[in-house]
């Protein structure tokens, strides 16, 4: 009868210290025969975004006054990531552009911008193309991964798992049907709560993060309980070798 007591209590201690359930845990459960609606994704431009933009026509020579610092270096395509060939959006939403003079951006997406920009340049320039890019895009990821911060990529077509995948994953305490997402575009604050370990969440207007996007991951209640007892993984430790020693003497 003793010996069914010890083997009860070491069940116990094991369950307590390692039981998580797999649904909480895995990713995009359920049906995944649909479609994904944000496949057409483009990102809005904000103040502050620091702009890549190329001009470059058949006519070399014609395309020279419309980039940065092209009297300087012709070949301004291998170095288009540099900051001092880049646009400042203004806290009034504005670049200034060579020639064209200032112009409005904020709040258009990389795709209306490079429409709008062509067709002004079309007054200056046969065929003329046109490539953007944002240079800066971040997002900060913070609460249960494995390595929290402030997250830079070089292209702005980035979804939320590609931040926490910069971020090494949730711990296996983190919530992944919980989180958080703060979104703050022209001053309007808006918070969001996703489930990413349902398959329909691909489908969510925010598995696309914007530029400055906060993701925060919640700790399950168990993690919570624990840092309130910060020795405990120490006492489950002992009770669990005190439970052995028994087992093994009272055979």
């Amino acid at each position: 009868m003793k010996k069914q007591y010890l083997y009860f209590a070491l069940i116990l201690c094991v369950f307590f210290t390692s039981c998580i359930s797999k649904k909480k845990i895995v990713y995009l459960q359920g049906n995944q025969n649909f479609n994904n609606t944000s496949t057409n994704y483009d990102p809005l431009i904000q103040n502050d975004d620091r702009l890549s933009i190329i001009v470059s026509t058949l006519e070399v020579e014609a395309s020279v006054p419309f980039n940065l610092n092209q009297t300087q270096n012709a070949a301004l395509s291998s170095n288009s990531n540099n900051i001092a060939n880049s646009y400042l959006v203004d806290i009034n939403g504005n670049i200034d552009f060579p020639v064209l003079g200032t112009i409005a951006v904020s709040g258009y997406s990389i795709d209306q911008f490079k429409q709008m920009l062509r067709e002004r340049l079309s007054l200056h320039l046969k065929d003329p193309v046109v490539n953007i890019a944002i240079l800066n895009f971040k997002v900060t990821v913070l609460g249960d991964v494995t390595s929290p911060g402030i997250k830079t990529f070089n292209n702005h077509r980035i979804t939320l798992l590609d931040a926490l995948a910069a971020s090494g994953d949730l711990t296996i305490f983190g919530k992944r049907d919980n989180i958080l997402l703060i979104r703050d575009f022209q001053g309007v604050k808006t918070y969001n709560r996703l489930d990413i370990t349902q398959a329909d969440f691909v489908n969510s207007p925010f598995y696309y993060l914007d530029q400055n996007d906060v993701i925060y991951v919640e700790a399950r209640k168990g993690k919570i309980d624990a840092s309130a007892l910060p020795n405990l993984p120490i006492i489950l430790s002992v009770i669990t070798f005190i439970t052995t020693a028994l087992l093994l003497l009272t055979k």
